[in-house]
């Protein structure tokens, strides 16, 4: 199966760079149709003219992202660029201590197997 997501620039450049080997998300209704086999396709924000694609093989599961962080270093959750508390405050950003209880938390260690580069193929002439 082939899931869909967005990542923002910086961590999708440290996919494609090789550091950052674990994707983590809320364990949410659409996390949970997640398995290992699958691949899926993570678009570049903000344009989402850009993707690559990754093969999943393997899956954490946490009851938080601080528990997460801990079992791993910085350099495959992101890169040495940032802290362990910078990508904490980013995560919380988007998922709530709350939501965290509520769903628990994935880490999706993927492998990349595909990178494009969409580039827009006509232009329409206003005369």
């Amino acid at each position: 199966m082939e899931h869909e997501m967005k990542l923002q620039e910086k961590y999708y450049n440290f996919i494609i760079n090789g550091t950052k080997r674990i994707e983590i998300r809320l364990f949410d209704s659409k996390r949970q149709q997640i398995k290992i086999g699958d691949t899926i396709k993570f678009l570049k924000e903000p344009g989402l003219n850009e993707y690559f694609k990754a093969k999943v093989i393997g899956l954490l599961r946490y009851n938080t992202f601080n528990d997460m962080v801990k079992d791993f270093d910085i350099s495959i959750l992101a890169d040495k660029l940032v802290s362990k508390e910078e990508l904490l405050k980013v995560l919380e950003e988007f998922y709530p201590k709350e939501k965290q209880e509520q769903y628990g938390v994935l880490g999706i260690r993927i492998e990349l197997i595909e990178n494009k580069k969409n580039t827009i193929t006509s232009v329409k002439f206003i005369w």
